[in-house]
């Protein structure tokens, strides 16, 4: 019998092999995505794969098709509850017989769950891997028919991955366990070393790696001058109403500019690890089910969150490396629709992240690990370069200038900074390494200060010779140097700069060395960094409303359910309709997004907004 949806009931009825006809039915979606096709075909056909994709391109879909073609039950292994039950609901109003087994459930939830587990009546169940490895568990999966096994979030086993575990690492099992079941491993996020050690862990034999490039995401990056206002001039800048995320590195800092934000009148709300777990859960749900939320939050909030229509996301304070900026700011634009990523740093960042790597328990292998992830991420920082092009060239992977980030379309200028770095390294020297950024400059500006003349550096041959650069010059030009492991950040001595074997080695070998001069920021300039491509992309006014209607009704109907808008219908879905206005449920049914369970239960209520007579 061939896959078919009941039209009746709008449900699935499986019990085929008909990838194409599902993605239709179901999901709604007419043709596959680059590889994913190719992906799907081998998982069903009983091989293991490791799949790099990056996220919002449909990920989720290379295991959750196969576990619908193939017999028995595909096993979703995912590291937060939050992102299981989020998958869970989307998948049952597809109308999947789908569930979660996880320590949030009540007792009569988890026995029930169980059961349809143990009696082969779920199609496909989301787990965390510490509960999948137990001996328990593993006994119960011995007894019944699995059609998969896929690893969510698969850079979680590599020591090299931003966000090791320890229990994801025990997955091998599976691999020697149930050997003839097919594995996929699914990552956003995974540089060279970190894939190998995902394939060598699993056994993986094959590999599809479809880039890394978000193109609709806009990456702007400035030094801190008051950051406060930087950010507000960059919310100001930007349409009202949007969801977005500002990270921050301390839970004191989350909460305070949440609460300031507040006061500027926008809908901000904290999240960190220490907050009231009541309230912190509260603020998620809020987060995700209304339409005009900032959530301002610790690294503790993000990787369980699939709200596509995240518009920004804001970094206070520098991530610790590349990977985490690139999954943090990955949350922004998943629906495909223009994000930006922006963000403020210092040097009192770089200085405190390397602190973080020095007094962690880490054994000195992965400090040494974390130590070139920190570098590598300042030379994305610090780059005169298109970001894009050094963000995916640490993947692995290439673009043509993109024109769609701060360098790009505000091109800083660089010189031959030899002279000024044999200064500046001079200087720290001569005043013995013991004092920071602040200070160096000022003698080598030649100010006449109490704290100079105290110190009797006002001798030194340094003092005075910068003043062809000014006192922000000189910032730039040590923040460069730092960021090249020229000079370091002593923050057990008070932020007093030290020079590194490297730094000395650069005045001994009389190399010449390019730094970047910072581009003079002119309201023109600014407007073009900070612009803000419209994520609406409708001309007509009356598609505009129309589409302001449609975004009313789904909340309604979210708000009903008790369930995200987005899980009713993505804004491209709404867009689609705006634009084209399908006037019957057959025309709605070819509508991106618009499967037959989602037909039958919204198709009709659709309809009637958009065929409502214009007043």
């Amino acid at each position: 019998m061939e896959n078919v949806i009941d039209k009746t009931k709008g449900e699935y009825i499986k019990d085929s092999i008909n990838p194409a006809y599902i993605l239709s039915s179901i999901f709604g979606y007419d043709h596959f995505r680059e590889e994913q096709e190719d992906i799907i075909n081998t998982v069903i056909s009983g091989n293991s794969c490791c799949v790099l994709m990056p996220t919002g391109s449909g990920k989720s879909l290379c295991y959750q098709i196969p576990a619908l073609c193939l017999n028995g039950t595909g096993i979703i292994v995912s590291p937060l509850i939050a992102l299981m039950q989020d998958q869970v609901t989307a998948l049952k109003e597809l109308g999947v017989k789908a569930a979660a087994i996880h320590s949030a459930l009540d007792p009569a939830q988890l026995q029930e769950t169980m059961a349809d587990f143990k009696a082969g009546e779920l199609d496909i169940v989301y787990v965390a891997p510490e509960r999948l490895i137990n001996d328990n568990f593993l006994d119960i999966i011995d007894h019944i028919d699995i059609a998969l096994f896929a690893i969510d979030e698969a850079h979680c086993i590599s020591q090299w991955g931003h966000d090791f575990r320890q229990e994801y690492r025990q997955l091998s099992l599976l691999r020697t366990r149930y050997p003839d079941v097919p594995c996929i491993a699914v990552t956003a996020t995974a540089d060279a070393p970190t894939r190998k050690d995902i394939i060598d862990r699993l056994d993986l034999p094959k590999t599809y790696l479809s880039g890394f490039d978000r193109p609709n995401i806009t990456y702007n990056v400035a030094i801190k001058n008051n950051p406060r206002q930087q950010l507000l001039g960059f919310l100001k800048a930007r349409p009202k109403g949007e969801s977005g995320i500002v990270y921050c590195l301390s839970r004191r800092k989350v909460e305070e500019t949440a609460a300031w934000l507040s006061n500027q009148g926008y809908n901000a709300l904290p999240y960190h690890a220490r907050l009231d777990k009541n309230i912190r859960a509260k603020n998620q749900e809020r987060f995700i089910k209304d339409e005009n939320v900032i959530i301002v939050a610790t690294i503790a909030f993000g990787m369980g969150i699939n709200k596509p229509d995240v518009r920004f996301v804001a970094h206070l304070d520098l991530p610790k490396n590349i990977e985490a900026y690139y999954q943090e700011t990955g949350r922004a634009g998943r629906d495909g629709l223009p994000a930006t990523a922006w963000m403020v740093y210092s040097l009192q960042d770089l200085a405190l992240q390397r602190q973080m790597i020095e007094s962690s328990e880490s054994s000195e292998d992965q400090k040494r690990i974390e130590r070139q992830k920190l570098n590598a991420f300042l030379g994305f920082c610090e780059t005169a370069t298109c970001r894009r092009q050094v963000l995916l060239h640490y993947f692995d992977d290439h673009c043509e200038p993109c024109n769609n980030c701060d360098t790009c379309l505000n091109p800083p200028k660089t010189f031959d900074a030899t002279t000024a770095v044999q200064k500046i390294i001079s200087c720290v020297y001569r005043s013995g390494q013991m004092f920071g950024t602040g200070y160096v400059i000022d003698i080598l500006l030649g100010k006449d200060s109490d704290r100079i003349q105290n110190f009797g550096h006002q001798n030194l041959s340094t003092y005075g010779i910068g003043k062809e650069h000014t006192q922000k010059e000189w910032q730039s030009f040590i923040r460069q140097i730092v960021a090249r492991n020229f000079l370091y950040v002593d923050m057990d001595a008070h932020g007093g700069l030290k020079i590194t074997d490297q730094g000395l080695a650069f005045l001994k070998s009389k190399e010449n060395i390019q730094l970047r001069l910072e581009p003079k920021i002119t309201r023109s300039s600014s407007r073009a960094i900070n612009k803000t491509a419209p994520a609406i992309s409708l001309d007509k006014e009356e598609d505009q409303e129309l589409f302001a209607d449609l975004k009313a009704l789904r909340l309604s109907i979210a708000k009903e359910n008790n369930i995200p808008p987005y899980v009713v219908f993505h804004d491209k879905t709404l867009i689609d309709m705006a634009k084209n206005r399908p006037s019957t449920l057959e025309k709605m049914s070819l509508v991106p997004g618009v499967g037959q369970s989602k037909l039958k239960k919204y198709g009709q209520i659709f309809l009637s907004v958009i065929d409502k007579p214009s007043p």
